[in-house]
């Protein structure tokens, strides 16, 4: 594993694609996900120039999270328990796995009782799929509206998670129809932030940037298949 190399590759793949699609690459943020990845090797890509890293397990994060300085932006991008909202609300940057009213109620009621406010994402389920979590997008509207209204809450934008495909080209339509979705909820609510589009992982991460992703979640193509 030659995590140099790995992020030099992806770096390139990034600057291609959104170069494809008319973009800036520099707007494009990328997430290491280090799930199972040892904080050694994860220090290896902070020497690189990474600063946000992505964990999907409320107990691997508060395992790790210490162990990196406070200029590093932890992004929680797994499905979040409600009882586990307040070990970890003060400790990440962003929440993109927003995807139910009891939750979005608990975090605005712990971070309430904790006095900060809370980014988060509208996690959105367009493909379907029974396995994933998300809001149908025809709920999503309705659930922003709603949302907006919470104290202690701020909604950046959407996140999403395409089905496993050999071939991108078969999911595009998920990322596209996200990017659609964003764009209508800001029409229908101008004071809404629909700034952030969280889309894209290693098999499809060149796809979901062609269509509008801004955040894409990498763990793979830096640190290897893990064990």
């Amino acid at each position: 594993m030659n995590i140099e190399e790995n992020l030099a590759r992806v770096q390139k793949r990034v600057s291609d694609a959104a170069r494809r699609a008319g973009r800036n690459p520099a707007d494009v943020q990328l997430v290491a996900v280090t799930k199972t990845i040892p904080v050694e090797v994860i220090k290896e890509a902070l020497d690189l120039g990474v600063r946000h890293l992505g964990e999907n397990r409320v107990q691997e994060f508060l395992y790790k999270q210490p162990a990196f300085g406070a200029d590093i932006k932890w992004h929680f991008i797994g499905h979040l328990q409600s009882n586990k909202v307040r070990k970890i609300i003060d400790k990440v940057s962003l929440i993109h796995s927003l995807d139910r009213w009891s939750l979005a109620r608990t975090i605005s009621r712990v971070a309430g009782e904790t006095g900060i406010s809370v980014r988060a994402l509208i996690q959105v389920n367009v493909s379907g799929e029974t396995t994933k979590h998300g809001l149908s997008p025809v709920e999503a509207e309705d659930f922003a509206r709603a949302a907006m209204d919470l104290p202690g809450l701020q909604i950046c934008g959407l996140m999403t998670i395409a089905p496993l495909s050999k071939d991108p080209e078969e999911i595009r339509y998920v990322f596209r129809q996200t990017k659609e979705l964003a764009r209508q909820i800001k029409n229908s609510i101008p004071e809404i932030k629909m700034d952030l589009l969280s889309m894209g992982m290693t098999g499809d991460f060149e796809v979901a940037l062609e269509e509008g992703a801004n955040l894409i979640r990498l763990g793979t193509a830096l640190f290897g298949r893990r064990n």
